[in-house]
């Protein structure tokens, strides 16, 4: 495997980027599955089976890529029992929870957004918050 060039352009550009606050974020919570992640966990612990089951549409290569990810970010907590056979709970930690109003917007902005645009969410999509609540928060909230 051929070594990264230090000067290249992408190189460059990561150096960039690296210390803006937005990057930052995105560089966290971006990719298709982890705000869901983040939003299944917002409502209390749970074992990897219980979010394969609410996020069926996940692999779990992805699933598992991704809650190392969250976890090595600091956003979710990994607990391991010792007993057999294994029992791994996820929970948001401190700063997971403190994401809630980030995804909250982002979520109020996705609704304008597709409004404006005539974009309408599938009927059947599992993963739209209702648009007049204040979905992640709420979760957090009970």
């Amino acid at each position: 495997m051929a070594a990264i060039k230090e000067s290249s352009t992408i190189q460059e550009n990561k150096k960039i980027v690296q210390d803006c606050p937005v990057m930052y974020v995105m560089e966290r919570i971006g990719g298709f599955w982890k705000p869901i992640i983040l939003f299944n966990l917002s409502t209390g612990e749970k074992r990897y089976s219980e979010l394969k089951k609410a996020i069926p549409a996940v692999t779990e290569k992805m699933l598992i890529q991704h809650l190392k990810q969250l976890e090595s970010d600091g956003l979710i907590i990994r607990t391991a029992k010792p007993v057999v056979p294994p029992h791994v709970t996820y929970k948001l930690s401190e700063a997971g929870n403190e994401l809630a109003p980030v995804i909250d917007a982002m979520a109020a902005w996705a609704f304008q957004d597709m409004e404006r645009n005539d974009n309408k969410c599938a009927d059947g999509n599992r993963y739209m918050i209702d648009k007049n609540q204040n979905g992640f928060s709420q979760n957090l909230k009970q």
